[in-house]
């Protein structure tokens, strides 16, 4: 049995993620776009990394309960005060299933999650850049990587059977979670946001960068449709 981090999977990955991105950066640099380096986060959290990741879970106890408050904010005021900025405090990478409805999972309401969202929640370059700027620019606190039970991507890739058009291109992706921790689908939905929340923080300098200095933490979670609730990946 191969572990996550084999040398023969995610370093790989990660590779082609490093190189991917900078790809991308000379592009848009190359196009006429010109990158400030270092980004700097113009609209800051006050939250520390732990109280943002406490907020979005006291959050999903009060979805749990049924104890919702965010429909209690003034949408004209939250409207007006977001066309301008938006000063998410998390960033939550999800599955694109209908299921897993992110704000209301974590009671929040308009501008408070920055969220980002691709079938098995997996890691590509366009979702790294997203969560780069979500963090270096907007300065969101916390980035949850979320996987959910009854997941259809993660439970087509164990089946590797034929699919039509590219949805077979999101299986290497899943495939060394699978390799990890088997056929079962709740062990390789969990080992898939494991694994994907370990290449988002290694595969990026910008976000390596912000955990080191203690700005930023990443963590894998997973999502129970029955209950709701939302449990942190240790």
């Amino acid at each position: 049995m191969k572990t996550a981090l084999s040398e023969n999977q995610i370093p790989s990955r990660r590779k082609f993620l490093q190189m991917s991105l900078a790809g991308t950066v000379v592009g848009l640099a190359t196009g006429g776009l010109e990158l400030a380096a270092p980004l700097t986060a113009w609209a800051q959290s006050t939250l520390s990394p732990d109280a943002a990741l406490a907020k979005l879970m006291d959050g999903n106890q009060r979805f749990i309960t049924n104890r919702l408050t965010a429909h209690e904010y003034d949408l004209d005021i939250l409207k007006q005060h977001t066309v301008d900025k938006q000063e998410p405090f998390a960033a939550v990478l999800s599955c694109a299933d209908s299921r897993v409805p992110v704000e209301l999972v974590f009671d929040q309401t308009i501008g408070h999650i920055f969220v980002t969202r691709v079938a098995g929640n997996v890691i590509t370059p366009e979702i790294i850049g997203s969560l780069e700027y979500g963090a270096a620019v907007l300065g969101t606190k916390v980035i949850l990587v979320m996987g959910h039970s009854g997941c259809g991507a993660v439970k087509a890739a164990i089946q590797g059977k034929a699919v039509p058009g590219q949805i077979s291109s999101l299986f290497p992706h899943i495939q060394p979670a699978i390799d990890q921790a088997g056929p079962n689908l709740e062990a390789a939905t969990k080992a898939n946001a494991k694994i994907q929340a370990t290449l988002l923080s290694e595969a990026s300098p910008v976000i390596s960068g912000l955990v080191k200095e203690n700005n930023l933490k990443v963590v894998a979670g997973y999502y129970e449709l029955a209950s709701g609730s939302v449990t942190l990946l240790a």
